[in-house]
C-alpha cells in the first residue's frame, strides 16, 4: 500500500509539470510564431506528444522481451526524470516572449528580444523587414499580474461563447483518447487474444497514426481555417469510430485491422485534439492566456479520466462485445457534438494577430503592441 500511496503523490507531482508544460509550451508558441504559420507549428508541436509515445512504445517491447519484468519496469519508469533533467537544459534556449516583457513592464528587454528575431530572420531569408504600419499600434500599460479572479471575470462575462468552445473542445478530445488509448491493451488482449508483451507492437501504429496526422493536416488549419478544419477533424473522427464499431459489432475486425482502424481514426483525432490545444491558448487576452490553458486542461483531465473506467467496465472479460459497441458509438457522438460546436461557435484565428484575436487587457488603440515609453513597434 505504501508503494502505491508513493506511486501516486510523484504521479501527481508530474502531472502538475506536464500540466504547466502544456501552457507554458502553447504560450510560448503563439507568441513567438508569426500569425500566418502559428497554426500550424502549434498543431505540429502538439502532435509531436506522439512521437514521444512512439519511442515509449518501441522502449517498452524492447524491455518487456529483453529483460526481466522487475527490471524493465524500473528501467522504463527510470526514462522519463531523465528525460525532464534534459529538457531543463533544452529550456535555457527558448527566447522569452515579448508580449510578456512588454507585459511586465521589461519594455528595453522587449526591443532586445525583438531586434534579435528580426536580424535572425533577415539573416536566413536574405531580406530587409518591412516597416510596421504605425496605424497599427496600439498602447500597453504595464500592469499587475491578473489571478484566477480576473481569469473567472473573462472567462464567464467576457468571453463567455469562447469558454464553451474551449471546454468542450478540451473535454471531447480528452474523453475519446484516454477512452480508447487507455484501454487499447484490454481490447487487443480480451477480445483478439494478443499477448501483453506484444501489445507495444500494436500501439506503435498507433502512435504513428496519431503523429502523421498534425503532420499532414496541420497547416490546412492556416489554409482552410480553424473553424471549418476543427469540425472536420473532430466529426471526421467521430463518423470512423461509429463505423468501426459497427465492424468490431459485426466480427469483421481482427487485432491488425481493428489496429488500422484506430489510426485511420486518429490520423483526423489527433489533428483535432491538438487544434484544441491551440484554440484555448489564441482566443483569449495574453495576460491570462497561460491560466486559461492550465484551467482547461485540468477540467478535461477530470473528465478525461473517467473514460477508462467507463469502458474498462464495457470491456469486463471481453465475452459481451455489445456493451463496447455502445461505448465506441458513444465516442463517436461526443466527438461529433465538439466539431458541431466548434463549427457554431469557432473563431477564425488564421493569419490574425493573437492581439486581433483577442484584445489585451491593458491595452488601448487596437493593433500592433507597443509598451507605453517605448521606442518603434514591432511587429510581434
Amino acid at each position: 500500500m505504501g508503494w502505491l500511496v508513493f506511486l501516486y503523490a510523484t504521479r501527481f507531482i508530474a502531472g502538475m509539470g506536464i500540466g504547466g508544460e502544456y501552457a507554458a509550451v502553447n504560450s510560448a508558441i503563439d507568441e513567438l510564431i508569426p500569425a500566418k504559420f502559428r497554426g500550424r507549428i502549434d498543431i505540429m508541436v502538439n502532435g509531436t506528444y506522439w512521437f514521444g509515445a512512439l519511442l515509449a512504445n518501441i522502449g517498452t517491447f524492447v524491455l518487456l522481451n529483453q529483460l526481466e519484468p522487475s527490471i524493465a519496469w524500473r528501467i522504463g519508469f527510470a526514462i522519463g526524470p531523465i528525460l525532464g533533467i534534459v529538457i531543463i537544459f533544452v529550456r535555457r534556449h527558448l527566447p522569452e516572449s515579448p508580449r510578456w516583457q512588454v507585459m511586465h513592464g521589461r519594455t528595453d528587454e522587449a526591443e532586445k528580444s525583438i531586434a534579435f528575431m528580426e536580424h535572425e530572420v533577415q539573416e536566413k531569408t536574405g531580406r530587409e523587414l518591412p516597416p510596421v504600419d504605425e496605424s497599427k499600434a496600439i498602447d500597453v500599460k504595464a500592469g499587475e499580474d491578473h489571478g484566477y479572479l480576473t481569469l473567472l471575470r473573462v472567462l464567464f462575462r467576457e468571453y463567455p461563447t469562447r469558454s464553451i468552445l474551449g471546454a468542450t473542445m478540451m473535454i471531447t478530445q480528452s474523453f475519446l483518447y484516454n477512452a480508447i488509448f487507455f484501454t487499447a491493451t484490454l481490447v487487443l488482449g480480451k477480445f483478439y487474444g494478443v499477448a501483453s508483451e506484444n501489445t507495444p507492437l500494436y500501439l506503435i501504429a498507433f502512435a504513428v497514426g496519431n503523429l502523421v496526422g498534425p503532420l499532414a493536416l496541420g497547416h490546412f488549419f492556416d489554409t482552410i481555417g480553424r473553424r471549418k478544419m476543427i469540425a472536420i477533424t473532430y466529426v471526421t473522427s467521430g463518423v470512423l469510430l461509429a463505423i468501426s464499431a459497427f465492424l468490431f459489432y459485426a466480427g469483421a475486425l481482427n487485432a491488425i485491422t481493428q489496429t488500422i482502424a484506430w489510426c485511420v481514426i486518429f490520423f483526423f483525432a489527433s489533428a483535432g485534439a491538438s487544434s484544441a490545444y491551440l484554440t484555448v491558448s489564441e482566443i483569449f487576452p495574453m495576460e491570462v492566456r497561460a491560466k486559461a490553458i492550465a484551467v482547461f486542461f485540468a477540467i478535461a483531465q477530470c473528465f478525461g479520466a473517467i473514460a477508462p473506467v467507463i469502458y474498462g467496465a464495457l470491456i469486463g472479460d471481453g465475452s459481451d462485445p455489445s456493451k463496447l459497441f455502445y461505448g465506441y458509438l458513444m465516442g463517436g457522438a461526443i466527438m461529433i457534438v465538439g466539431g458541431i460546436v466548434a463549427l457554431v461557435y469557432g473563431v477564425n484565428a488564421e493569419g490574425q494577430s493573437l492581439e486581433d484575436v483577442a484584445t489585451p487587457l491593458n491595452a488601448g488603440r487596437k493593433g500592433t503592441t507597443r509598451a507605453e515609453g517605448a521606442g518603434s513597434p514591432r511587429a510581434i
